[in-house]
């Protein structure tokens, strides 16, 4: 059994003989594996109750980490920090439910993607929205959480709604309850577990109008931690890791999307 008291213990020793600074993204085994995550995305990358790093990307950072040989650093930060954190050598990779895009791919890597999702709407309950074309009326307003896919389709497709954009997504969810924006996008699960958590005044659009993957995020240049970022996943994949992370933190929303026909997020 993982002992992640002794394991953050070794993580603590082997930073105080090699120092805080150090910006190295060396793959040699023993050297603090950094993992950047925005901790602020139930249930994939938040805290616990303590206020200890939880969620399925945290479980996912320790079986890299231990794949490699390597003590884990999670270093918790805004999305909008993580690549650039990434491109300075502050983290060794990201892994924060990170969309692989185009546009990023052009001053980062990306793995082997390992889960599929894609941008949904949350809707007030009483509003005539249906669809994403319903937002291209003219007065529209939108919100989205800054540094998203979310935002950077909002600014591409729908540039005469209004756009607020908030680093916290409960923020956006806010906006739409209260009232203020037409709708929030963000990704389909994520939209789900928020229209259910506001029954009274929000409704979710769960059918994608565009397809994501996520991949975790490495400087370009490091190919040697890319080939091994791509053949851990294939192996956690074939031992049934991300079955078992499904079970453990998306029990119910794994239900709901196989009995909708809809192939389950990580895969």
């Amino acid at each position: 059994m993982f002992n992640r008291r002794r394991f953050l213990t070794l993580a603590a020793c082997v930073l105080t003989s090699a120092g805080c600074s150090e910006k190295s993204s060396t793959t040699r085994n023993g050297a603090v594996l950094r993992v950047g995550m925005d901790l602020s995305y139930p249930p994939f990358e938040m805290q616990d109750k303590a206020g200890n790093p939880d969620g399925v990307g945290v479980r996912l950072a320790e079986a890299l980490a231990a794949h490699l040989g390597r003590p884990l650093k999670i270093v918790p930060m805004e999305f909008s920090g993580l690549i650039p954190a990434l491109k300075t050598g502050n983290i060794d990779l990201i892994l924060s439910s990170m969309t692989a895009t185009d546009e990023r791919r052009q001053s980062i890597y990306f793995s082997n993607p390992y889960a599929f999702t894609g941008l949904a709407l949350l809707v007030r309950k009483d509003s005539d929205i249906q669809s994403i074309e319903d937002l291209k009326k003219p007065g529209r307003s939108i919100t989205a959480k800054a540094a998203t896919t979310g935002e950077s389709w909002a600014i591409k497709n729908l540039p005469e709604a209004k756009r607020v954009v908030f680093e916290d997504q409960t923020a956006c969810v806010l906006e739409v309850a209260q009232g203020r924006a037409d709708a929030f996008i963000y990704d389909q699960l994520s939209i789900y577990q928020y229209s259910q958590e506001n029954k009274e005044t929000t409704r979710g659009l769960l059918k994608p109008f565009v397809e994501e993957s996520w991949a975790l995020g490495i400087a370009k240049g490091n190919d040697a931690l890319l080939s091994q970022v791509n053949t851990f996943l294939d192996e956690f994949r074939k031992q049934d890791g991300f079955e078992k992370l499904g079970d453990r933190y998306l029990q119910k929303e794994k239900k709901i999307l196989e009995a909708a026909g809809v192939p389950f997020i990580l895969r």
